[in-house]
């Protein structure tokens, strides 16, 4: 009897996989899932990178050397001349100015602009409100080139055209940006303002002192988006301005791959100011890439 009973113990202790051998099975597959994933995301960054690099070796190589080997990571022989090209023997300088004081003044515009337009239809309470909003979101959905033609004969009539007034002023506000701004207010607690206002302050005090730095994610996000769109923005440059003393880097990149600085393919020249233009954007994203993960942080503190 002690024989038979023991059988089928043995028989389900051996049909059972022990616990430790379970675990073991399951970190494997883990690691062969993460490993997996990691290897599409290298993959996939591989694609996206590629051409980047492709362009940053390129810039450094010989035009010789780019023509007869476009696409190779290590260039022949290492030359600093598209460069000195770019910077010395170009108006490239002038259109690095240009875009700056563009840039600088569009973000800070659409900060303080989209701010106050997100605040007052988040918190403002005026006939039509809606209905402002409503045209908001249509402005969003309308392609921008089919404004193009309307916003030069604006600025042309206002007398701005072909100066840094018509470059700069149609750009100062944005829908989408008032639409993150508003969304992001409505996000906050009134408590905090109902204290504001009780201890006295003003609905523009309240929106300044108390809920404008609450809102920093936000801020941030906006600053990014204003400072990427109005560095890479071309069209509207090309209907507010014509004058070669108010040439932005993107009507100036634009000109040299067309072949406008001197005959030939010019790769390195070409692929040099691309590199240098990329570079104002890249530091602004990593300057304020951890500021701009978590957008909810404003509306915790409150």
């Amino acid at each position: 009897m002690t024989t038979t009973s023991a059988a089928p113990t043995a028989a389900r202790g051996a049909a059972a996989p022990p616990a430790a051998a379970r675990t073991d099975r399951e970190r494997n597959r883990r690691r062969i899932a993460r490993t997996a994933t990691y290897a599409v995301l290298l993959a996939v960054a591989a694609v996206y990178i590629y051409p980047f690099l492709i362009n940053v070796a390129t810039s450094f190589k010989t035009d010789a050397d780019a023509t007869s080997d476009p696409l190779s990571l290590v260039p022949a022989s290492w030359s600093l001349d598209a460069y000195s090209r770019l910077f010395l023997r170009s108006d490239f300088p002038v259109w690095f100015a240009n875009s700056a004081i563009v840039t600088v003044c569009v973000t800070a515009g659409r900060v303080f602009l989209n701010s106050l337009a997100g605040y007052a239809l988040a918190r403002v309470d005026f006939r039509g409100r809606g209905v402002v909003f409503a045209g908001i979101i249509a402005v969003m959905a309308v392609p921008g080139v089919v404004l193009l033609i309307p916003k030069f004969l604006v600025i042309n009539q206002l007398g701005m055209y072909d100066t840094y007034a018509g470059m700069i002023i149609p750009l100062l506000s944005d829908a989408a940006g008032i639409f993150i701004m508003k969304n992001f207010f409505e996000s906050i607690p009134r408590s905090v303002e109902e204290a504001a206002k009780i201890d006295g302050a003003s609905t523009f005090r309240t929106f300044w002192s108390v809920v404008l730095p609450m809102a920093r994610p936000a801020l941030v996000t906006l600053v990014i988006l204003s400072f990427q769109g109005s560095w890479n923005e071309l069209s509207h440059f090309i209907v507010s301005a014509q004058s070669p003393e108010l040439m932005t880097l993107t009507k100036g990149v634009a000109q040299l791959a067309s072949g406008a600085l001197s005959q030939g393919n010019q790769y390195p020249v070409k692929l040099a100011a691309a590199a240098v233009m990329t570079i104002p954007v890249a530091v602004m994203f990593f300057i304020f890439q951890r500021r701009i993960m978590n957008t909810t942080e404003g509306a915790e503190k409150g």
